[in-house]
């Protein structure tokens, strides 16, 4: 009986394999278009559910604390619709990119088990995927601004710096969740209502200046927190966000690199577990 072994050099689990990723380039492609294609097919509204969707969860958000709990905006002089849209445009690439890329390789698990390739694919295409809706909030909001005649600051300078890091944010959340869930089935239970409380957690609708000042650190370990915060800022003005959102960014970054570290781990046993 012949052995074979083979010989690979040393990997290591922080690292992204920037080169491979590129050479499977052209199936990241694939699995993206395919999820945008199956997310809207066979519906009557079609890719309008990406706007609409959105919309409703602003309305209900800016009816909930603008309406009823009369949360305001603090010292920003805006429709409360537009603070609310403004504070949604940061959460939702993070929720919808955490929500889709959890269970993301075990609805692909038949690739998984049958071909090699890098399984980073598969939340990386659900990133490129999410990108549509953080799209469609922008619209949403491109479009409140001119029914009520508002005019952005010159804080939206900075609003490219900041949707960057809501985008770092919704990799790392997303890695990590793709990861646990294999791992950890009970986590397509835990992901959506993460999502759910977050949306309540976070000063979407609400400005950060009403927690009470002791739980200000606390309050800003949601990563979420500086990242809403700072997009707020950058469209509709205010307070510059605390200095306190630099924690929020800092565990973004930490979650970031041990997200990899998780991925890679886990991705050396992926087949055998699904």
């Amino acid at each position: 009986m012949q052995v074979s072994t083979v010989i690979e050099p040393k990997k290591s689990a922080f690292k992204i394999n920037f080169r491979e990723l590129y050479e499977y380039r052209e199936l990241l492609w694939t699995l993206t278009y395919r999820d945008f294609r199956v997310k809207y097919a066979q519906t009557i509204l079609g890719f309008s559910w990406a706007v609409l969707n959105p919309f409703l969860q602003i309305f209900i958000l800016s009816f909930v604390f603008g309406t009823v709990a009369k949360a305001g905006t603090g010292n920003v002089e805006a429709p409360h619709l537009i603070y609310t849209t403004a504070g949604m445009l940061g959460y939702t690439y993070f929720s919808n990119l955490m929500t889709q890329a959890g269970s993301s390789i075990i609805m692909a698990q038949q690739m998984v088990k049958k071909i090699y390739f890098p399984r980073l694919v598969i939340p990386l295409s659900k990133a490129i995927t999410g990108l549509i809706d953080l799209l469609a909030t922008m619209v949403i909001l491109g479009l409140m601004m001119v029914y009520y005649q508002y005019t952005p600051g010159g804080n939206i300078i900075y609003l490219p710096f900041f949707i960057l890091i809501a985008v770092l944010s919704g990799l790392a959340a997303g890695i990590w969740m793709s990861a646990l869930t294999v791992r950890f089935r009970d986590f397509q239970q835990v992901t959506p209502l993460i999502v759910r409380l977050g949306m309540y957690a976070t000063p979407i609708a609400y400005p950060a200046s009403l927690v009470p000042e002791k739980y200000l650190t606390l309050y800003y370990m949601n990563p979420m927190a500086g990242v809403v915060e700072g997009v707020r800022w950058c469209i509709v003005g205010g307070d510059p966000p605390s200095t306190l959102m630099y924690l929020s960014f800092g565990l973004i970054a930490v979650l970031f690199v041990f997200g990899i570290f998780f991925f890679n781990r886990v991705e050396r046993m992926m087949a055998d577990i699904l």
